[in-house]
């Protein structure tokens, strides 16, 4: 259960450096691979609460870092809700 980085573009140009505390990350989004914002935003809660609940199988506690990072995604990501062709770019993605 590697922690996992990777960066991503939102739909105004801005780049962001995400964590989680599993690799579920790279089983989910692909380096050079844009996503539709709304899809981006689904696979990221599937993968972020998966991986809460893989820290939470192993240590017994959910991981509070994944649910901010989750959390801060979702701030942004509304501030693109009117965008309907808003994408987001997965720049990279690192363990």
């Amino acid at each position: 259960m590697p922690e996992t980085y990777w960066t991503i573009r939102w739909p105004d140009g801005h780049e962001e450096r995400c964590y989680s505390p599993s690799s579920v990350i790279a089983e989910t989004f692909s380096a050079g691979q844009s996503y539709p914002l709304p899809a981006f935003m689904q696979s990221a809660r599937r993968a972020l609460e998966q991986a809460s609940a893989r820290v939470e199988q192993k240590y017994g506690f959910a991981c509070s870092l994944a649910m901010d990072q989750l959390d801060r995604l979702e701030r942004r990501a509304a501030t693109f809700a009117g965008q309907k062709d808003a994408r987001i770019l997965c720049l990279a993605i690192s363990t």
